[in-house]
């Protein structure tokens, strides 16, 4: 099946997030507004809500065309894939005054401390975290739907 190669990538790229997000939703509102937590999360769901799939997806057709020219690992792809949202996520939210830089660490909605040692070890797990979902999960979508 070699027809619409790269709208099977996209897709097979968006499926993922696609499904996870909206739980991510579920949870931010019951702590919005059953915990009655004083911060407006709401603010900082547009990013990850409307881009991360999108990208996703993108980023699974990149590996698609660049595959048989560089024979990258998909789970080595999916690892550079952080590189790009945390500074593409950290701007968006430092525009819209939802984060703050410090010289020990970031506050997010003006009252969530965050040092910048609590944020190493968490960047490193999420890095390991999107190796093995593009190895494992974005992998098999791929060969799922003949892509790989």
């Amino acid at each position: 099946m070699n027809t619409h190669r790269y709208l099977r990538a996209y897709l097979a790229g968006i499926f993922l997030p696609t499904l996870i997000l909206p739980v991510f939703l579920v949870m931010f509102i019951v702590v919005r507004l059953g915990l009655q937590m004083p911060f407006p999360i709401e603010r900082g769901l547009v990013f990850p809500m409307a881009l991360v799939p999108a990208l996703w997806g993108i980023w699974n057709m990149l590996w698609v065309v660049s595959q048989p020219r560089i024979h990258q690992p998909i789970g080595m792809h999916g690892a550079v894939l952080p590189f790009l949202l945390l500074p593409a996520g950290a701007l968006v939210a430092h525009c819209l005054g939802i984060l703050a830089l410090g010289t020990r660490g970031v506050t997010w909605f003006q009252t969530v401390y965050v040092p910048y040692a609590l944020i190493a070890p968490c960047w490193l797990a999420a890095l390991v975290g999107y190796y093995l979902i593009w190895k494992y999960l974005m992998g098999y979508m791929n060969r799922m739907l003949e892509i790989a």
